[in-house]
């Protein structure tokens, strides 16, 4: 096996060592570094595999040697010159040249014509409104999901359908992961000596969909956020796990959409307001119910928004639960704990982003909670060049 290129030392950063006491004085267990203590015989130090998880610049499975001809052929298939800087990424602001995300894309296992739809992303999670700074060190679950929109999802075998969010598509599980790489090797954000999740989730492998627009009652999510249907898209929501809704019974809009908002509602937890941007996934088949009662998406965005809000007295903290409003919002109200002002769970209707995939043989949707309060991160899109 040819050895790894030394382009790839300069498409990684160091990471930095963790250390083994927190501020409050109290000792703490080391994180089980990216890099191996060492690489003893048992680890064949010759295996350029074995080198890549010896300098830290793995997810902890193994990655493909960025020899320098596969780098070439992925800067080739991308028609941009290698030294292009593209973004810096945050939090180390590494730059992020074509030549260094064809590195990590590379090692994600990515085709070479994979790599345009990699660089948008990158381009869109270094955007100020992503807040990837605020993603990549706080110690909420949230991951870089990434939606694909436009011709390309055929072109390069985008799952959009069934196992949505599961393995089994090369472009999903590659595209996904090489974002991933990119912001641990360019950006620094190291598991557990930078990026601080509490409990993270496996979207941190990799978190990288398609819409399924052929299936779709309305325009899709790029065609609505003012792109043209023949635009190829990325769209980056910093995002927790989905939560699957399961709705066997409902054969109308209103009925239906009650059982989503009622998950919607727990989104971060039932006391939360003022929330941002948010996706629902729509299954086909859920899909169909909502707009075979003519709603459109901004009906069904509406009809949630209106059902997702409580009154003020039901969001004091520490009645029934210990978060809710937060005190400078509570002094608006005379008397909080008797007051019926309603407070929405959504900051407008439109925070609530609607698409349509999956599979067709269940009644199933799901809700993918973004990581949006006030000041958080935003949904941002790029045109894939």
């Amino acid at each position: 096996m040819p050895a790894p290129s030394r382009r790839a030392k300069s498409g990684v950063s160091e990471p930095r060592r963790p250390t083994s006491r927190s501020k409050s004085g109290v000792s703490e267990p080391r994180r089980s570094s990216l890099r191996p203590p060492s690489v003893g015989a048992a680890h064949e130090p010759s295996d350029p595999i074995e080198q890549l998880y010896a300098r830290g610049v793995t997810d902890g499975l193994p990655v493909v040697p960025p020899t320098r001809e596969r780098v070439a052929r992925a800067i080739e298939a991308s028609g941009r010159a290698a030294d292009e800087l593209i973004a810096l990424v945050p939090p180390n602001f590494g730059r992020a040249t074509v030549e260094k995300i064809a590195i990590n894309a590379v090692m994600a296992g990515c085709r070479p014509e994979y790599l345009p739809v990699v660089i948008a992303t990158v381009e869109a999670v270094c955007d100020e409104r992503f807040d990837l700074q605020g993603v990549s060190a706080t110690t909420n679950s949230t991951a870089q999901l990434v939606v694909i929109n436009g011709p390309i999802r055929t072109e390069l075998d985008v799952n959009c359908g069934a196992n949505l969010f599961g393995p089994g598509w090369r472009a999903n599980a590659t595209i996904g992961r090489a974002l991933r790489l990119a912001c641990v090797n360019l950006g620094g954000a190291v598991p557990g000596v930078v990026s601080m999740s509490t409990f993270a989730h496996p979207g941190r492998y990799t978190y990288c969909i398609g819409e399924w627009e052929e299936q779709s009652p309305w325009d899709s999510l790029a065609v609505e956020h003012g792109f043209a249907r023949t635009d190829s898209t990325v769209a980056l929501l910093a995002a927790d796990a989905p939560i699957t809704v399961y709705d066997q019974r409902s054969r109308t809009a209103a009925d239906l959409c009650a059982t989503l908002a009622a998950t919607l509602a727990v989104v971060e937890h039932h006391k939360m307001t003022h929330w941002g941007d948010t996706l629902l996934v729509l299954s086909p088949a859920h899909a169909a119910t909502i707009a075979g009662d003519g709603w459109s998406k901004a009906d069904t965005q509406r009809f949630l928004f209106e059902r997702l809000q409580r009154p003020v007295r039901e969001l004091v903290p520490g009645v029934n639960g210990g978060d809710g409003l937060p005190e400078h919002v509570l002094k608006k109200f005379a008397d909080p704990a008797h007051d019926d002002t309603l407070i929405p769970k959504f900051r407008a209707p439109e925070h609530i982003k609607l698409l349509v995939a999956g599979g067709t043989a269940g009644r199933f949707s799901a809700v993918v909670p973004g990581w949006t309060f006030s000041k958080g991160s935003n949904l941002v899109m790029r045109r894939i060049r």
